[in-house]
């Protein structure tokens, strides 16, 4: 086996030598003695003869280990063309060689007129086929078989139409069974890709059944616990609307000096809730401590009932700026707003 020593460019390492066939490594294989030699020549030695090439000491098959260091520095190693004796000038690694001669163009090539074979030049197939080869065909039979005669037969007159329709039903067939061979091949390959395909659809439907009965119950689970938000929710606002009216007009400044400007009189953040004028002038009595410590008031000519909440923002202005009392109020308490602006009377307030 190996590669010539006159292919490559430049003088060879003696190290890259095989013992056996005296050329350069090919696929390089060493003994457990450290000798290396080319696979194709060490390993039908040693399976014959159970020992090194250099009888130090028997080797089995087993034993041979590739050199792969060796190896690299021998594809580097510049190499002829396989071809150079058929014109091709080409000069490559030895690790490009394979690819370089498939797209050679000094690459041997096949006739292809059936039955002929002959390895040729490329630049000469074409002529060969045409003009000098001996199986190109050269017109059909005029003894009535209706087959094309090549230039062999008609040369030497030994075509026999019966002989020639046997042969050329013989050949069809082989086809014929060729193909059914190959219809059969493709059948059982088919049946084990159904096979296979309808194994894979099994397990996605079940995997798809899984995933839907998880994400059933994860619905189920969340309209169950949003039923039950809705539940709390519901009995919220219900609590909310049995608690005291939110309506009312928050004191947002009280005049100083006025007569609401005492200590127990109103106070920032307080909320009137209701107004009478039917109430005459007169000290407000206490209406009880109770949640929302609901307090009353009264001038002249008009009652006011009020409310002051728990906690006072810290941020609350203190009492005694000038101004309205009132800054804003529903639509339907406009009307009380009016009243309680002008309100200019002492206001009296107990237990609070």
């Amino acid at each position: 086996m190996g590669f010539e020593l006159d292919r490559f460019k430049g003088t060879v390492d003696p190290d890259f030598k095989c013992n056996l066939c005296n050329k350069v490594l090919e696929d390089p294989l060493t003994t457990p003695c450290g000798h290396v030699f080319c696979s194709g020549c060490v390993l039908p030695w040693v399976v014959q003869q159970s020992s090194c090439p250099v009888k130090c000491q028997r080797v089995s098959a087993k034993e041979l280990n590739h050199v792969l260091p060796l190896k690299n520095l021998i594809l580097k190693l510049e190499i002829k063309c396989d071809n150079h004796a058929r014109g091709c000038d080409a000069v490559v690694r030895l690790q490009h060689l394979a690819e370089h001669a498939e797209m050679c163009d000094y690459a041997p090539a096949m006739c292809r007129n059936r039955g002929c074979g002959e390895l040729l030049d490329p630049r000469d197939v074409d002529a060969h086929m045409r003009e000098t080869c001996d199986c190109r065909p050269v017109g059909m039979c005029e003894s009535g078989c209706g087959l094309t005669l090549t230039h062999r037969e008609q040369m030497s007159d030994g075509h026999c139409c019966l002989r020639a329709l046997k042969a050329h039903n013989g050949a069809l067939h082989c086809k014929v069974i060729s193909l059914d061979r190959e219809f059969k091949k493709q059948t059982i390959q088919a049946n084990k890709r159904e096979k296979s395909l309808l194994a894979q659809l099994s397990a996605v439907h079940g995997e798809l059944q899984m995933t839907a009965l998880k994400y059933q119950k994860k619905f189920t689970e969340y309209s169950e616990r949003i039923d039950s938000l809705t539940k709390t929710v519901a009995f919220s606002c219900k609590d909310d609307s049995d608690s005291p009216s939110n309506e009312g007009i928050f004191v947002s400044k009280v005049i100083e000096e006025g007569p609401a400007d005492k200590d127990e009189g109103l106070q920032i953040h307080d909320r009137i809730i209701e107004t009478s004028a039917k109430l005459p002038q007169r000290r407000l009595r206490h209406l009880g401590q109770v949640d929302h410590s609901i307090l009353s008031f009264a001038q002249s000519s008009r009652g006011v009932l009020w409310h002051r909440p728990r906690d006072k923002s810290p941020s609350s202005p203190d009492k005694g700026q000038v101004g309205p009392a009132i800054l804003s109020c529903p639509g339907e308490l406009r009307p009380m707003r009016d009243a309680i602006v002008e309100l200019k009377c002492e206001f009296f307030c107990q237990g609070v």
